[in-house]
């Protein structure tokens, strides 16, 4: 009798483990691809050279994640195609006593991607990612907006990178 117990116990601990996967879990649509390449995104909005950054910092983001290997066109299993929709900037805050003058604003970039195989044709459905963050205003909103732009593509990256390895 104790000897079932035993055997009851042990395969139902066990059993509790039988859904984790050890490594990376791409979705099934990604799965036979192992290097990605990641040409500069298309910069549909009126802010200047915001491509390149955005482009680096995936880039950077998917290395550090370590799913997919960065490579060239020529030598990559799939390509990640990027569109810079937008970049708005909101007021979030009033200067105190003058309601019409901004104190803090709010910043976020969106951006729409696919990935395409070597032919051409889109694996899997195409993604949205979208990143944020706030600043406050000094003297120049201009260049406040500027140091701000790496803080919403971090988010942004981290976020694009996230659906591509994990699928949400």
């Amino acid at each position: 009798m104790r000897k079932i117990f035993t055997a009851v116990l042990l395969s139902l601990g066990l059993s509790g483990c039988l859904g984790y996967h050890i490594g990376p879990v791409k979705p099934d649509y990604l799965a036979d691809v192992h290097t990605l390449a990641v040409p500069t995104f298309k910069n549909t909005t009126i802010l200047p050279r915001i491509e390149a950054l955005i482009t680096d910092t995936v880039i950077k983001q998917l290395q550090q994640d370590g799913t997919f290997k960065i490579a060239n066109k020529s030598n990559a299993d799939a390509t990640l195609e990027g569109e810079i929709v937008h970049v708005t900037r909101s007021p979030a805050r009033s200067v105190r006593g003058n309601v019409l003058a901004t104190a803090e604003f709010n910043l976020s970039i969106h951006v729409k991607y696919k990935v395409v195989n070597r032919g051409g044709e889109q694996l899997g459905p195409s993604g949205e990612a979208s990143g944020s963050t706030s600043f406050f205003v000094s003297s120049d909103v201009t260049t406040d907006e500027r140091q701000a732009l790496p803080l919403a593509t971090e988010e942004l990256a981290t976020r694009l990178v996230s659906q591509l390895s994990e699928g949400w």
